[in-house]
């Protein structure tokens, strides 16, 4: 399933082809920690599906924030 998400770093949609249902997806909305609903995601889309960032996206802003 195609979802697309606005990042909360940088406000850019991205989509991502997901391997889930409807049913997960809705399972997930209605209150389902994301890894029950859909526990064959990976961290990473996982991670796009709650925030909209993607793994580029984290690295860049994780690295930026080790020079601090």
């Amino acid at each position: 399933m195609k979802i697309t998400k606005h990042s909360l770093f940088t406000s850019i949609p991205h989509t991502m082809d997901l391997p889930i249902t409807e049913e997960q997806l809705q399972a997930w909305r209605s209150g389902t920690v994301i890894q029950q609903a859909m526990p064959q995601l990976t961290p990473e889309q996982r991670e796009f599906l709650i925030t909209g960032t993607t793994t580029d996206e984290w690295l860049q802003f994780m690295d930026e924030g080790d020079d601090q």
